[in-house]
């Protein structure tokens, strides 16, 4: 069998029709899109038209949409660029973000510009809303809250309205990472108030390297990197022309398929699930599966000597999974997700992540593999 891919919440494999559009540029588009002669009109019109794309997806102007080099870039910026120019003094989050808003909440506090708190987080590992606002009730400080759409270890979902009507009614900045969310869910931003968002292309089969930060019109930033006039003067640098057509032609058939894709990735999920369940009692799902994104399953198995190497082992049984996020480093180091939520725990955790070309074979092998590893 060839190998299995379960780990599409680190990375998607790149869409075929993303790479011919992307190939396409490359071959005969190479003009700088900030020159004035023709080559460089037909760069431009290509960021332009792929600009078009997102804001079109969101709801949003165009002039909301700016390119980054991917989520990470975009949550720095929305989080130190809303201290550093919107007059934020206190950002609250949850201890469950991905590590590049909270190494990012770290950098703030140590300048001493904002304060950082954290909401706290059910046994599930959703988000206490009522403390929420009790703590935007508590202050009447410039506020930013920081919470991800779906976490990325676990799949827990926030209530994205919900959320966006609280800090509204509270006069606080809202940032949402949605990069895994985005062209999984949709999202009207003309409904949802939210002040920043985040999007990375490889997430949802588009290349590595490039992504998106929406900024609402409202809030008047100053440029992240400086260097040119690029992306309407909010990020220097020669722009990623064909990761940016990657990127808008992956959103483009993300949201086109979406139900269909997501049809297939909740009948493998669910199916995975009853298999583990039938063939190892047990068997453990961290955070809430019945209200958490369907491309995500986070499992744990029972202490055992040969835990360690699990992960190791399904590699070399010719399948990739992982334990926590592909951002902590090269090497598994556990997740810091599963970690707050049963900090005490001896278990094994596999995350699984799903993409609409698993099947229920591939589960089947995959389960009867794991038989010989616990």
């Amino acid at each position: 069998m060839e190998r299995i891919f379960l780990d599409n919440a680190a990375t998607t494999p790149l869409d075929a029709t993303v790479l011919e559009a992307m190939t396409e540029v490359m071959r005969n588009d190479f003009g700088n899109p900030s020159s004035i002669h023709a080559e460089g009109r037909k760069a431009r019109s290509l960021i332009e038209a792929a600009r078009k794309t997102v804001a079109n997806v969101l709801n949003c102007s165009i002039g909301e949409v700016f390119f980054t080099s991917g989520g990470t870039e975009a949550n720095n910026m929305a989080l130190k660029n809303s201290v550093r120019d919107l007059g934020v003094t206190r950002v609250i989050s949850s201890p469950l973000e991905h590590h590049c808003v909270l190494h990012s909440l770290d950098a703030i506090r140590l300048t001493g510009t904002a304060k950082v708190e954290m909401v706290a987080i059910d046994v599930l590992g959703h988000v206490d809303l009522e403390d929420l606002r009790r703590l935007l009730a508590a202050s009447d400080e410039k506020t930013l809250v920081s919470l991800m759409h779906s976490n990325n270890e676990i799949g827990n979902l926030l209530p994205l309205q919900e959320v966006a009507d609280i800090c509204a009614e509270y006069d606080a900045l809202f940032h949402c990472d949605t990069v895994q969310t985005m062209g999984y869910f949709p999202i009207d931003l003309e409904q949802t108030r939210i002040s920043f968002l985040s999007g990375s292309a490889h997430k949802f089969y588009g290349p590595k390297g490039i992504g998106f930060v929406y900024i609402n019109s409202d809030n008047i930033i100053k440029p992240y990197l400086d260097g040119g006039a690029q992306e309407r003067n909010m990020r220097g640098g020669t722009e990623n022309l064909y990761g940016i057509v990657g990127l808008a032609r992956a959103l483009e058939l993300a949201v086109r398929e979406r139900d269909a894709r997501r049809a297939k990735m909740e009948d493998v999920r669910g199916y995975l699930i009853e298999r583990l369940r039938a063939t190892y009692p047990e068997v453990r799902f961290n955070g809430d599966p019945d209200r958490s994104h369907y491309k995500v399953l986070s499992a744990s198995f029972p202490e055992s000597p040969k835990g360690d190497l699990l992960l190791m082992n399904l590699d070399m049984a010719g399948i990739s999974a992982s334990g926590g996020s592909a951002c902590s480093s090269g090497i598994d180091v556990g997740s810091h997700v599963v970690g707050h939520l049963h900090p005490d725990s001896k278990r094994h955790t596999i995350r699984f992540s799903f993409s609409h070309h698993n099947t229920r074979e591939q589960v089947d092998y995959v389960v009867e593999r794991l038989g010989g590893m616990l």
